[in-house]
């Protein structure tokens, strides 16, 4: 089976790297460190701890993790690795050079073997579901121990994996340490040949999310100064398909409420100058962040056209709609709304992240949206009802504080295993 599915990855590895190059005409961060791939770049001089995260929401939920292995193994250099650009680019502004951020080679072998000759790792964590067959089984070539962390697998991916359970028995058969989010996600993880003795329910290392010092100031300061008087609320990581419905919803919000005001923040820095044309098609007056320009009394939208803004921007906003979830992206962090006390809005689609927004839309911290109709008439409710906006917000921050300790359980999985 391995071999089925190496031969099928050289086949669809050429298309892969011809769709990174393509996407390189429009954003040319696409383009560097192309070499990284294919398991080339940077060596590293002694051994190493690795860690995973495949995008930039990832990335900024391994943020706690990547801090804490730093603080305990300080003497082994930490390498993280992501699949994309906006993920590095994350990477490199939390971490600085304390950290070497690279690109995660494709599952070749050989791709994988240059990239464990130069990486160097004697321990690897791999957050959330990244199963990638000849990865794990160069970690058990070269006995590196390998944690999946807060690992989950949705409902709508178990089927296809079950399709192919006897790669993944294989896969999983490495003495792989599996920290699963839930007992739902442990469950699917033995159906397709986990270790049950390997497998462990830790929790959501999301909810150790830390807000950055001064973030909320800061959204604060943004609001004072850009608009004081003004109702705001935000749609924020949005997708193509979403823009629209969000500005029909804030047409119909608008005829509640004259003076609220939008912030939009597209998901892809490659989708902002689309986005903005969509503003303008449709005849909307917004400002750009990156153009920086100045929100007026006149002004519908303000564009978030930039990159690591996004928990400014809620901090200077009363209502929150977490997108990727009305259209079946699977949903973005609710956490980060949540641990500033704002209510959380969010459409059905919410796979990414199922247990959290299950345990929000439970207590009442976040209500679900279907469509535009329905997101105009939430936002408007909670734009003209700040003692409801508060009740949400407590009972968010409160849930987020009462599941935290997923991170120390992880801990406790991995110190025995970096000690070896």
């Amino acid at each position: 089976m391995r071999f089925i599915y190496t031969a099928l990855a050289y086949l669809l590895v050429p298309f892969a790297f011809a769709t990174v190059l393509w996407r390189g005409f429009k954003d040319r961060s696409y383009w560097k460190n192309l070499g990284e791939r294919f398991g080339f770049g940077r060596g590293e001089t002694s051994a190493t701890i690795w860690v995973h995260a495949v995008s930039m929401g990832e990335v900024q939920a391994a943020a706690p993790l990547v801090r804490a292995l730093r603080s305990r193994y300080s003497h082994m250099p930490l390498v993280l690795t992501t699949v994309t650009p906006t993920g590095a680019l994350r990477g490199r502004s939390l971490f600085g050079e304390d950290v070497h951020v690279r690109f995660v080679p494709y599952d070749l072998p050989a791709c994988v073997r240059r990239f464990f000759d130069r990486a160097r790792p004697r321990l690897a964590v791999i957050l959330e579901t990244e199963l990638w067959p000849n990865l794990y089984r160069e970690c058990g070539r070269r006995s590196v121990p390998l944690v999946l962390a807060s690992a989950r697998i949705s409902p709508r991916s178990v089927g296809r994996y079950r399709r192919l359970v006897g790669l993944f028995r294989q896969t999983l058969s490495h003495g792989i340490v599996i920290a699963a989010q839930s007992e739902n996600d442990a469950e699917r993880f033995k159906s397709i040949g986990a270790n049950p003795r390997r497998t462990h329910v830790i929790g959501n290392i999301k909810f150790d999310f830390q807000l950055p010092d001064g973030v909320a100031e800061a959204g604060k300061q943004l609001r004072e100064l850009q608009a004081p008087s003004r109702p705001i609320w935000i749609a924020g990581s949005t997708h193509e398909g979403e823009e629209d419905a969000v500005l029909d919803a804030h047409l119909r919000v608008q005829q509640r409420l004259s003076n609220a005001l939008l912030v939009l923040v597209p998901r892809h820095p490659n989708r902002f100058e689309s986005v903005a044309n969509t503003l303008r098609r449709r005849a909307f007056r917004f400002v750009s962040r990156r153009a920086g320009g100045r929100v007026r009394p006149e002004t519908d939208v303000w564009l978030v056209d930039t990159l690591g803004e996004l928990l400014t921007f809620y901090a200077a906003a009363d209502v929150a709609f977490v997108a990727g979830s009305l259209v079946p992206i699977g949903g973005h962090n609710l956490l980060e709304p949540a641990a500033l006390g704002l209510p959380i809005l969010t459409g059905p689609y919410n796979f990414n992240s199922e247990d959290v927004a299950s345990l929000f839309l439970e207590v009442g911290a976040a209500r679900t949206v279907v469509d535009a109709t329905e997101l105009a008439n939430e936002v408007s409710r909670l734009l003209e009802d700040p003692t409801e906006r508060h009740r949400m917000g407590e009972i968010g921050r409160q849930t987020l504080d009462q599941n935290r300790g997923a991170l120390q359980r992880l801990l406790d999985l991995i110190d025995p295993l970096a000690r070896q």
